[in-house]
């Protein structure tokens, strides 16, 4: 399965399912640890979205994924318990029958049989209970598989008409933080640090806003492929009440806009404080 339509940078989305996110629950760790993941290569987050387990919330989002042309990332309900959806809203977005994939049955298979031995038990392949966890391998039809090299438990890559591809992994981190890395090595390694991402930015005191709007849009104007940011902080334990302006991109192109946002605060006469690099 090619994972994307071309060799342009694609966008990265996350979206992260389950109620016990929404209700407080639990705390959601997947948005920092996929942002670092993809950090680390090189690459960026372009957007995030939380549903809770409503399936047709889930497959409408879905169906926006795939039809997105981005490098989209979901974590959880692929289990296959009453509150799980995921699996069949995906099938429901892409228009496509679900089926037992053979190589996950395969590794589910080799997971029972591994978890009989532990427990020193006899491997009973139709049993119930043993029966009913195979449907942790029903998949859309064309579903490609992701390992998982916790419990062997795949996940699946699912790719849209429109070139978007979604890459379906469990809620719990310790199994899906590896099987994301090991998608994003797989099959977008030709993307990694293809133009590498720098932040530079200062700390504004006395500024407002609303004055600073003209330089912040002359800059993304003069300076096409920066992002320009701006983060006010009314209560920052070290630096007060201030506002962060900075620019971001490649740093070929940070480094000309960084300097004319510097000679434009100067012509401001605006307090200074300390200046910050991120990479």
């Amino acid at each position: 399965m090619t994972m994307t339509s071309d060799s342009s940078m694609p966008d990265f989305g996350l979206i992260i399912v389950g109620d016990e996110i929404l209700s407080g629950k639990r705390a959601d760790k997947h948005l920092p640890k996929f942002i670092e993941l993809l950090h680390e290569r090189g690459l960026s987050l372009a957007w995030a979205e939380y549903v809770g387990d409503s399936p047709e919330r889930i497959t409408e989002t879905l169906k926006r994924a795939f039809a997105s042309g981005d490098v989209v990332f979901s974590t959880g309900g692929i289990g296959a318990t009453p509150d799980d959806h995921t699996r069949q809203c995906a099938g429901r977005a892409l228009g496509r029958e679900l089926a037992l994939h053979p190589q996950a049955e395969a590794l589910i298979r080799e997971r029972m049989q591994d978890t009989a031995k532990e427990q020193g038990t006899v491997y009973e392949p139709d049993r119930p209970d043993n029966i009913h966890r195979l449907n942790m391998g029903v998949f859309p039809v064309g579903a490609a598989i992701i390992p998982n090299p916790y419990n062997k438990i795949a996940g699946f890559s699912c790719q849209g008409e429109h070139g978007g591809a979604v890459h379906f992994v469990p809620g719990f981190p310790v199994m899906a933080w590896p099987m994301m890395a090991w998608v994003l090595d797989t099959h977008y390694a030709e993307h990694f640090n293809r133009e590498a991402w720098v932040e530079q930015s200062v700390v504004v005191f006395g500024a407002m806003e609303a004055t600073l709007t003209p330089l912040m849009e002359s800059l993304e104007q003069n300076h096409p492929g920066i992002k320009v940011f701006s983060l006010p902080s009314v209560d920052h334990p070290v630096h007060g009440r201030h506002i962060e302006l900075g620019v971001k991109g490649a740093p070929i192109a940070v480094a000309p806009a960084y300097a004319e946002l510097l000679t434009g605060l100067n012509a401001f006469n605006a307090r200074l404080g300390p200046e910050m690099v991120r990479k």
